[in-house]
């Protein structure tokens, strides 16, 4: 899927959730649940705060590790999205 039709999901609340089981992590979607329910957000609006935080905070090192994580996916805008997750759900924010 394209990073950006990925995006445009995220604006639906349904599509959104759908996007973001189709991850397959669960323990991250409840991480990303428990986040937005902390900051008062639904969770396509989170979801998309959390891609955008990591765009805008991610250090040197995580933009080359994550070069490397797409190059080896079968679909890096989902990869990306994850990635994104992850980071946002983990780090210190």
């Amino acid at each position: 899927m394209l990073f950006g039709d990925l995006l445009a999901r995220f604006g639906d609340e349904s599509s959104a959730t759908e996007a973001i089981l189709s991850l397959g992590d669960l323990r991250l979607v409840a991480a990303l649940r428990q986040r937005a329910d902390a900051e008062g957000l639904e969770l396509g609006a989170f979801a998309a705060l959390a891609v955008q935080r990591y765009a805008e905070g991610a250090s040197d090192e995580e933009w080359i590790t994550l070069m490397g994580v797409l190059g080896r996916s079968a679909d890096p805008g989902l990869a990306f999205v994850k990635r994104a997750f992850t980071h946002v759900t983990q780090g210190p924010d």
